[in-house]
C-alpha cells in the first residue's frame, strides 16, 4: 500500500518555503540608527534615560505603576523573591511544567521549591493543587503563563490572599497578554518578564519586574543595582539598602531598552496576529477526533503567545509517541513543531538536590499527560494566518493516516 504521510515516504503537503517562518528576532534599520546614537552618547547604563523610558512604557502597557529593568528573566524572578523577603526556611510553590528558571530562582534565594500540578486545559498552575500543597512555611507562589495558556489569576490570587502568600506572575511567555482587560504581570505582587533571544519581545537577554507597590519597586531596584536607591546618583549612595535585602549587579542596558522600546510599538499588532492564528487553527481542527488546542486563559482578553500548544489525546493518538507525531507534522512542511519543556524535576539541566524541593505524594497526572500529549508550534510561525490553515491541514492529514505511525 502506498504511504501517504511524508515521514513514511509519502509526498509532503507543503514545499520548502510555503510554511512561513518569521526571521527571529526581528530587526529594524531605524532601531539600528538609534543604537548608534546611544553608543556615541555613552549613556549605556546606570539608570539611563532610555532605560527609564522603557520601564515606564512597558509598565503602563501592562497596567502597572512601576517597572524595573534587569539583565535577564531569571534574575527578575530571583530579585522578586528577594524583594518579598523569601529565603531559607520558606517554601515557594511553582508549577510542575515550566522552564527550569522558575524553580531555580527559588533555589537561588535558599528557599524550598514545591511543585504543584497543572490544569489539563491551559497547562498552567492548577489552583486546587496549589492550595493543597500550602503549609505554614509557604511564602510565595509563582503561577506561570505558559506557551498559549494563562494561569487562572482570580482563583490563585484569592487563595494566596486567604493564606497570606505573595504572588509572583511569571510572564516570560505572555508579553502583552491581558487578564480580564488588564495586563498580566500587574495582578500579583510582582510580575516577571523575559526578553531572551526567543521571546516575543527580544533583546538577546533582558528582563523586567512590574509592580504596583512603591516599596516593592524600590526594593527591586536596590536588589538589581548593588543597593543604590533609584533616586541616588551613580557613585553617590544616599541611603543604605535594607539589611534583609541581598543586592546584586543585575542591571540591564540602554541598548537593550532601546531595542525593546521599538518592539513594544508593534506588540498590539503582534498579539492580534497571534490570537487570529489561534482562532483560525481552532476552527480548522474542531472536527478532528482526538485533537484540541491548549486553552487560553479563562479571562484572557486578548492573550500573548510564546507558542500554540496542540494536544493529541484520543482516537488512537495515545498509541503514538508524541515525538513521532511532531516528526510527522514537521515532514509535512510545518517546521519547528516540538514537544514541551517536560517536567522540571526531570529536565536534564535541573540539578537541584532533593533537600531543596518537594514533590506532591499524590503525583502529577495532568503534568505527565500534557508532557506526553502536547506539541507546540513556536510563536515565530504564528504571524501569518495562512500558516494556521496549513497547520490545520497537516494535522488533518496526520490524523487521517495515523495508522501509518503505529
Amino acid at each position: 500500500m502506498t504511504k501517504k504521510l511524508a515521514v513514511c515516504g509519502g509526498t509532503p503537503l507543503f514545499k520548502a518555503g510555503e510554511y512561513l517562518i518569521e526571521p527571529w528576532p526581528p530587526v529594524k534599520e531605524s532601531t539600528a540608527d538609534k543604537i548608534r546614537e546611544l553608543y556615541l552618547s555613552r549613556a549605556w547604563s546606570f539608570n539611563s534615560p532610555t532605560e527609564q523610558a522603557f520601564e515606564n512604557e512597558y509598565a503602563a502597557y501592562h497596567g502597572a505603576k512601576y517597572g524595573v529593568l534587569m539583565s535577564n528573566g531569571t534574575v527578575t524572578l530571583e530579585s522578586a523573591l528577594g524583594a518579598l523577603g523569601v529565603g531559607p526556611g520558606d517554601e515557594v510553590i511553582v508549577p510542575d511544567l515550566t522552564w527550569i528558571a522558575t524553580a531555580m530562582s527559588v533555589r537561588y534565594v535558599g528557599a524550598t521549591c514545591v511543585f504543584a500540578d497543572i490544569e489539563k486545559s491551559t497547562a498552567c498552575l492548577d489552583p486546587d493543587s496549589f492550595e493543597r500543597l500550602i503549609t505554614p512555611r509557604t511564602k510565595a507562589v509563582i503561577p506561570v503563563h505558559l506557551y498559549g495558556g494563562m494561569a487562572d489569576l482570580d482563583q490563585i490570587i484569592a487563595i494566596a490572599k486567604k493564606h497570606g502568600i505573595a504572588v509572583i506572575e511569571d510572564c516570560a511567555h505572555m508579553q502583552g497578554g491581558k487578564w480580564n482587560g488588564r495586563g498580566c504581570g500587574s495582578w500579583g505582587d510582582i510580575g516577571s518578564f523575559s526578553f531572551q533571544q526567543s521571546k516575543t519581545l527580544s533583546a538577546g537577554e533582558a528582563g523586567i519586574c512590574l509592580t504596583n507597590d512603591a516599596k516593592l519597586a524600590e526594593r527591586l531596584y536596590r536588589a538589581k543595582h548593588i543597593g543604590y536607591s533609584r533616586y541616588d546618583k551613580q557613585g553617590q549612595a544616599g541611603t543604605p539598602p535594607p539589611q534583609d535585602l541581598i543586592c546584586h549587579n543585575y542591571r540591564g542596558l540602554a541598548i537593550q531598552a532601546q531595542i525593546l522600546r521599538d518592539q513594544l510599538i508593534d506588540l498590539p499588532d503582534v498579539n492580534r496576529r497571534q490570537n487570529e492564528f489561534h482562532n483560525i487553527l481552532e476552527q480548522e481542527i474542531k472536527d478532528i477526533p482526538g485533537v484540541r488546542l491548549q486553552s487560553p486563559g479563562r479571562l484572557a482578553s486578548p492573550q500573548g503567545y510564546y507558542g500554540q500548544g496542540v494536544i493529541f489525546e484520543g482516537d488512537g493518538f495515545e498509541k503514538i509517541p508524541l515525538i513521532k507525531i511532531c516528526q510527522a507534522l514537521g515532514e509535512e512542511g510545518t517546521r519547528a513543531f516540538g514537544p514541551t519543556y517536560g517536567r522540571v524535576c526531570k529536565h536534564l539541566l535541573f540539578n537541584m538536590t532533593p533537600d531543596y524541593y518537594r514533590l506532591d505524594p499524590a503525583g502529577y497526572p495532568n503534568s505527565e499527560f500534557i508532557v506526553s500529549r502536547m506539541a507546540v508550534a513556536p510563536h515565530w510561525t504564528m504571524y501569518h494566518s495562512d500558516n494556521a490553515h496549513r497547520l490545520g491541514a497537516a494535522i488533518r492529514k496526520v490524523a487521517e493516516n495515523k495508522a501509518e505511525l503505529f
